[in-house]
Order: structure tokens, then sequence, then C-alpha cells
């Protein structure tokens, strides 16, 4: 189900954290809900989702907001950001304990997602391009299109010489981000993820892969929305999936995921019955609700207005530039009792999940204060015995922004963030966007829109009627070098505008510091072609994401122990760090007293864990130089990890190359800086 043309909305990705309560009809005509219903996948997903209460009529879908509730979508925006900088530096130093036994090459740029292996076969996920077409699906066949989109299959029997031996055939219109296998009761099953990338399904695939080389179709499975006034009304039904986990009690099978959906951002599912899953429980950070709005169960209610409440004013707000609360993924304990949710600005959350159809919260690791101050809770996984607990901290922006008045009477410091869709603020001269301003009123129709007078000159728009990327390109074309765009009367939230590419820098701020410019009492008293103070924003590196160690002694009560960063993830501006590169961590994998990372351009990294309150780099695997973009098809860019349990075998996932076998040698390391280095 794809999303409808795009509209004269006032920006590509509706936002909803509205202040202003409103009718329930009235919603429906401000998002643009269209008729929509559940495309019947499987009978196990949740029970009818189409419109009800007389709404039939309406003509269009919702457009979701895809930079909150499509986790991939900021890498997406980083990877088109940094697709023309060139390289002048080397990366950091190597650890010698890790070298490459195999490789098994797949050269899509960008191309490779998660990694996963069992009985001597390793599956890796694919990305956004090229997305599913859908050749072979439900033929119950490998298909050999080593470069097309679906699931390779390796034979890694010797892992010294990965063999292709074909692969899965993907869902037309739909991604694959995670593949997970697993022995269980009903034999190997292989489940994977559906995330729409040109109209396809959300939902996941299940296979038996008792022989990876002749696998079989079981089910296709819908994923909706646990609330049923937002699967009805908001039609957020057949969801996309970005994480799974396999886990087992007894004899009973399941697969639990993450939903991007807003309600019950972590279902399971049972698969006992491999060949008709049947939906168990949700539950989500809305269950943690704090405001006056928040009462009963949120999957339960009813009230539109309180609906929006929990998620403008809780899920969707949050801690720093990326502000939300949904879940990102999950980790099971191995005896399938323990869920360990990285939920965002939520935290880290741990649910007893010993009766699924019942979790029970447990307890919230977060500290605000760790790191870059985002929180960003991407994935964490659990010693063998739940004392520890690793969790990565995924952030894509490594520059912090500050914004200011320069002159006139309200001079000083504001808050601000940058568009989602335009140039950004770290690629210009100086990483400054300075200038005098001209208000523009709400720059949706380029008649009487003033030309700018001079070179730096900065357009200042109000919110409202039209989309983000038309205010921008009325801008650009009227030769303003940058643009603000001030909220509406008596909003002082922040948001990431949306919208489609625009070469020129944008910031959003406030009502109240949009009338600062001008230096006015309401937007009232200002008239288009007015003249405002200089403006001044900055990029300054800060830091990406790192490594967080819990103290999970007390479950209940988790203390922060330590935390870890590579030289390049604490300090951007390295001479060291590549400028194409990111240098945030991204998944990690815990085995005895280690924990194993893929972490983007920093390569594979091990950490010996076994004091938490001291973590020491024992092992890196990390390459540059133009022979080995050659062969990797890019620059090193580690995105999925596995470690093969008791072996010293690793299975890393690059976006650009596609898989390395790695071999683990020693213990020792190059000294115990935290820092790499």
């Amino acid at each position: 189900m794809s999303p409808p043309e795009s509209t004269e909305t006032d920006q590509e990705s509706i936002d909803f954290r509205s202040s202003t309560p409103v009718s329930r009809r009235s919603m429906l005509a401000m998002l643009g809900v269209g008729s929509f219903g559940a495309i019947p996948r499987s009978s196990s997903a949740h029970p009818s989702t189409g419109v009800s209460d007389g709404h039939d009529d309406l003509s269009e879908r919702i457009r979701h907001d895809d930079s909150v509730r499509d986790p991939s979508r900021r890498l997406i925006e980083r990877d088109a950001a940094t697709s023309d900088v060139v390289s002048d530096g080397p990366f950091a130093d190597v650890t010698k304990n890790l070298d490459v036994a195999g490789r098994g090459e797949r050269l899509l740029p960008n191309g490779t997602t998660d990694v996963w292996a069992l009985d001597g076969y390793a599956y890796l996920g694919t990305f956004e391009e090229p997305c599913g077409t859908g050749e072979g699906f439900g033929e119950d066949r490998l298909v050999d299109d080593l470069r097309g989109p679906g699931i390779p299959v390796f034979d890694v029997h010797n892992p010294n010489r990965p063999t292709y031996v074909g692969s899965l055939p993907s869902v037309e219109g739909s991604r694959i981000n995670d593949v997970k296998v697993a022995d269980m009761n009903s034999g190997a099953i292989l489940v994977h993820s559906n995330e729409p990338c040109d109209g396809g399904p959300g939902g996941f695939e299940v296979y038996n892969v008792d022989d990876p080389t002749d696998p079989t179709h079981l089910a296709s499975v819908q994923v909706d929305d646990a609330n049923e006034v937002v699967r009805d009304v908001l039609g957020i039904v057949d969801v996309g999936v970005h994480n799974l986990f396999l886990f087992t009690q007894g004899k009973r099978d399941y697969v639990a995921l993450q939903s991007e959906g807003y309600f019950g951002g972590f279902q399971i599912f049972e698969l006992t019955d491999p060949t008709d899953p049947e939906f168990v429980s949700a539950w989500g950070a809305e269950y943690l609700c704090e405001g006056e709005f928040c009462s009963g169960d949120p999957h339960e209610e009813d009230d539109v207005d309180v609906i929006l409440d929990v998620i403008n004013n809780w899920l969707l707000d949050g801690v720093g530039q990326s502000q939300n609360r949904l879940l990102h993924d999950v980790t099971i304990s191995e005896d399938g009792t323990r869920a360990y949710l990285a939920h965002w600005d939520a935290g880290l959350i741990l649910l007893d999940i010993s009766d699924p159809a019942n979790p029970q919260f447990v307890s919230q690791a977060i500290d605000p204060t760790a790191g870059d101050g985002e929180v960003n809770s991407h994935q964490a996984w659990p010693s063998e015995d739940g004392s520890v607990v690793v969790e990565t901290e995924e952030d894509f922006d490594q520059f912090a922004l500050s914004f200011s008045i320069a002159d006139g009477p309200n001079a000083g410091e504001y808050d601000a963030a940058e568009g989602g869709f335009t140039t950004p603020i770290a690629e210009l001269s100086e990483q400054t966007l300075a200038g005098p301003t001209t208000y523009l009123g709400l720059a949706c129709d380029p008649e009487g829109v003033p030309e700018a007078s001079g070179d730096g000159e900065i357009a200042v728009v109000q919110r409202g009627q039209c989309r983000f990327d038309r205010k921008a390109q009325i801008a650009i074309d009227a030769g303003y070098d940058g643009m603000v765009v001030f909220n509406e009367p008596g909003d002082e939230s922040l948001t990431s505008m949306g919208g489609d590419s625009r070469d020129i820098p944008g910031l959003f701020v406030g009502h109240a510091t949009g009338l600062a410019i001008f230096d006015a009492d309401s937007a009232d008293d200002l008239a288009v072609g007015d003249t405002g103070a200089s403006i001044e924003a900055t990029a300054e590196p800060e830091r990406w994401g790192n490594v967080r160690i819990w103290d999970y002694s007390d479950e209940e009560n988790p203390v922060l122990a330590s935390e870890f960063d590579t030289r390049c993830s604490a300090d951007p501006a390295h001479e060291s760090c590549d400028p194409r590169g990111t240098y945030s961590v991204h998944n990690t994998i815990v085995e005895r007293d280690k924990a194993y990372f893929s972490w983007y351009s920093d390569g594979v990294l091990v950490l010996d864990i076994s004091d938490p309150y001291d973590p020491v780099e024992t092992a890196r695997y990390s390459r540059s130089g133009e022979e080995f973009e050659d062969q990797n098809g890019g620059i090193q860019d580690v995105w999925g990890i596995y470690k093969e349990p008791r072996e010293p075998w690793i299975y890393a996932s690059d976006r650009n190359g596609g898989l390395y076998v790695l071999k683990e040698y020693g213990s020792g390391s190059k000294g115990r800086d935290r820092n790499g280095h």
C-alpha cells in the first residue's frame, strides 16, 4: 500500500505534534486520511481493519512520517548527504586480532543489511535499493540473482570459502531489513521483515530452511497498530517491521518484533504451527506515558483527543534532535522470559514475558546525560546470566546545532532544528549559515514574494498551508540563501521538516522565536517584505552514537556502568576520520565476557566486558584505502554482526561489500585506551 501523490499539506511527512485538541472529523480532514483497509495476508492478524463509522468515502490515505516511523530513513538521508564527499584521511588504527577468513561478495552500494547464520549457512538482508521484485516469491525455491533483492544465502561450512547458493526471493515492493533463523520445535525456521519501499506490504515472512537450498515458504503475516481507532481512523495497518527475534518456551515457538505503528511497537506472534502464526500480545512505551492525558489501557482507548495527545505529546516527543519514544529493536533472553526493548528516547526497557500473552514491565534503563544526550536506544544484548546488558546508541548527526539572533533587541541564543530535506549546515563554508532576514509570509505562492536584495539573505516564513519543500523552492527561486520556518501561533515545539530534497539550508524554530527575529508581538504585525535581525546557525562537531554498558545485577534498578567510544565516534573532526564515514555504533551481540559490535565505518570491534565498569577493546577489523574500496564496492560500512556460538567465527555484513567472515585470534589488545587508540 503506497502513499498518495503529494498534496499541498504543510509538509512532506505529517507532524502529529499539535498542541491543539481536534475533533475526530476535523482530525481526519487535517490528516488527509483516505479509504484504506488491510491487505488480507494472514488470518492471524488483528481483526478487520477497514474504515468504519461512516468514513468509507474518504479519498486519500494518511501520508506516514517516514523519518519517524521508518528507522532506516535517517540513514538513507545520510547516504544522500555524503555521496559526493571526497576522502582525505585514513581510518583509525587497526587492532590485529581480527582478520578476514572468507568473503561472500555482494557489490550493491548501500545494499546489504543484517546477517544471521545457522548450521553452516549465512543469510543477509537487503536495503532500500533495489526494492523487492517478487520474482520467484511463493515458489519454494532460491532465486539465482546475487545482485538482486532478497536474502542471499551462503554456504559457510568452510568459513574460508563462503559459497553463494542462491537468494530467498523478496516480496514485491518491500525490502528485507532483518533476517533471523533458529532451530525451533518445528525445525529450522527463518523469518524476515518486510518494509515497504515501493508500495509493497509490511509484516513478515516465515520459511522452513531444514534444507537451506530448498526452502519452504510457510506464511505471510500482516502486522497492524495495536489500537483499533489508530487502525480504523488513522489507517495504520499492514505496517513495516524493522527487526524481529525468534525464541522458544518449552514446546512453544514465538517471534517477537518491532512494528512501525504507533501503539504496540513490540508484538509477539506464536509460531508453534509456523504455517498459521497467531498474534499473542503487544506492548509499547505508551504504557509509560506521563501526563494528565494518560489513563487506562492505551490499546483500548477510543477517544481520538486522548489518542492524539499520547502520540503527539509522548510517543513523538523525546530527547535531543531525533525525538520519539518508538521501539527500534528487541532481543529475547536465551530462556525466552525476558525482552530487552531498545525504545529510542524511552531508553532500554526490560519486560518479563514469562507469560507471552501478558508482558510485564520490569525496569527502564535511561540516562539522558550519557553520550551526546540523545538517548537513541537502538539495540541491546544481555550477558548469559542477564547481569550485564550492552546497549548501542545510534546517532547519524555528529554535529550540535547552535542558533542565535545576532543583533537587535532580541539578540541571543534560541532553540532550532534542521530540516530533514534541506542542505545540512555542516556542509556549508565554515559550517555556518548567517545573514540578514526577510519575511516572506507563508511562501506558498511565488506571486508577491520579494526577490533577495543581496547575497547571504535568509528567508523567514511561517508554517502552514503548503509543504515545507514548496516554501523552500519559492525561497530558492527568489534568490535566498537560507530559510527559517517558524511554527504556528502558540506552538513552540520543534520538528525536523520533511519533504523532497532542496538545495538550501533550512531551520525550524518556535513561533515566539520567529516573532523575535522581527521584534514583533504577533504575526499579524508582520508584512511580506519586512526585514529583521540577522541570524546565525552553526554546526559544531560533537560526537556520534556510542556504547552504554549497564549493570543489571538488580534488574529492577539497572545502573549505567560505563560508556565506550572509538576515536572517531568521540571526535568526528579528528584527522583520521574519513569525512564520508558514519562513525556511530550500530548492533551488538554478547557472548560470555565479550561484546561484538558492527560499527559502520569503524568496522567490527570486540570489547572485553568482564568488568562492565572498565570495558577494554581486544580486537578490531577496520579497513581503508583505494584497493579495499575497489573490492568492497565503497568504504567500509558494517551494519550487521553475528557470532557463531563458542567458535572464533564472526559474520559481518558490510552495506557496500556484503558478507565477511572474520576469525578472532587470542584475547590481547593494543591497550586499554577506551577511545580505541
